[in-house]
């Protein structure tokens, strides 16, 4: 019998009201609906299920998932979805991740307007790839790629950045043939850089000039044009980083990745380690310094302020795909790139078995399994249980407090 492990959804419990003290002021919607969908899954408060063994007899209670996209228990099973939908769509070339990284001076005005700046972010980094790429110079080719948004580092903070995971090389302007990349090589990070810096400045500008950005508090000075626009060749001045991880090993390494790394959330449970008197430590590692791994120790309280911050606006779609990936082209292209790679189409490379394993490794074990006791028998469901009730500050559900999201 293992004991509990600690989750967010701990700290959340245990001191979300003393933060809603301290901040619920600034929190959004959104922001609120995180809070108390984290705090409430997997409890009474969402309801669930009374399990039997239909052998032995065996009993135990399921609660139900809140299925918020930014729980850490919950992105486990729409990983291992993912993993399956996604794995035909692979081709047998070589992959590449490159990272576009906004600067440190921008991150305000993304916190305060996060559908406009990250929508930009995107467009931006897929403008940036999909041109150089098209560039006779280059590569000369249509590429498609998936692009992922985190909005963190390890230690919680905001770091905006996107992810694209590309094929090795594209279609031909007349669509005639595959064109390959050199063996290692992508593009150019230099010239990436600079096209993408150019990119984001420019639809910044524009949106500041359409009046789509809001400022207040303490970056209410760049409501001023002129202030702004200081800003703005600030940032024009500092070096923009785009970074090209080593190739991939291959597709089915690839696609095992991605399953993780975009169902990722700010923190994971597994780099908890411990909450005493209010005092939070987890793991990180520590990336200027050959990523040696570190801990951190934050006050509860800051630890949900800093979790709260990379909750993404209501319907804001943080995994997209572009060029010959995109949902519009993409089973016509992908055909059209078998056929010049001389392949067929690739069968699925992970089972649905491994799919439960990826979502294990996640979240921990599934709770649709055989029989903890006798260990021979099936878990099925005999009795439904209907959710508890209550106001912000009762706790219908031991110590689960249902917060207020109104």
């Amino acid at each position: 019998m293992t004991g509990h492990r600690l989750e967010v959804a701990d700290v959340f419990r245990d001191h979300g009201l003393a933060f809603l003290d301290e901040f619920g002021d600034a929190l959004s919607p959104e922001q609120r609906r995180v809070l108390s969908d984290l705090a409430a899954c997997r409890t009474a408060a969402l309801g669930g299920h009374v399990e039997a063994c239909d052998r032995c007899g065996h009993q135990r209670i399921s609660y139900n998932s809140c299925r918020n996209r930014h729980c850490p228990k919950c992105q486990g099973t729409a990983a291992a979805q993912w993993l399956d939908a996604r794995a035909t769509e692979l081709l047998p070339t070589e992959y590449f991740h490159v990272v576009f990284t906004l600067p440190e001076a921008i991150g305000p005005i993304a916190l305060q307007n996060p559908r406009v700046v990250y929508g930009i972010l995107f467009r931006a980094a897929a403008e940036t790839l999909l041109q150089v790429a098209a560039d006779p110079k280059r590569l000369g080719a249509e590429i498609g790629f998936l692009a992922v948004l985190h909005t963190w580092g390890q230690n919680l903070h905001h770091h905006a950045h996107v992810h694209c995971v590309v094929p090795g090389g594209g279609l031909s302007p007349e669509g005639s043939r595959w064109i390959s990349c050199p063996t290692g090589f992508f593009l150019p990070v230099r010239v990436l850089s600079r096209v993408f810096r150019g990119k984001f400045l420019a639809r910044l500008r524009a949106a500041f000039d359409e009046g789509k950005l809001a400022f207040h508090g303490q970056q209410s000075a760049l409501s001023d044009a002129g202030q702004f626009q200081r800003q703005l060749v600030a940032s024009a001045k500092t070096d923009w980083v785009v970074y090209a991880k080593p190739p991939f090993g291959g597709p089915e390494q690839v696609l095992k990745y991605l399953a993780r790394y975009t169902h990722r959330v700010a923190i994971t449970n597994g780099r908890l380690i411990d909450v005493e008197e209010g005092q939070v430590r987890f793991r990180t590692k520590d990336y200027t310094d050959d990523g040696r791994p570190k801990t951190v120790t934050l006050h509860a309280t800051e630890f949900i302020r800093r979790f709260l911050l990379h909750v993404l606006p209501s319907g804001f779609v943080r995994i997209r795909h572009y060029g010959f990936l995109s949902n519009r082209l993409r089973q016509e292209k992908l055909a059209l790139c078998r056929e010049l790679l001389h392949v067929t189409p690739m069968p699925e490379l992970v089972s649905i078995s491994s799919s439960a394993e990826l979502s294990e490794e996640m979240v921990g074990p599934s709770s649709v399994k055989l029989c903890p006791s006798c260990g021979v028998g099936h878990m099925v469901i005999i009795d439904p249980l209907v959710p508890t009730g209550g106001q912000r500050g009762e706790e219908p559900c031991g110590r689960v407090p249902v917060f207020d999201t109104s």
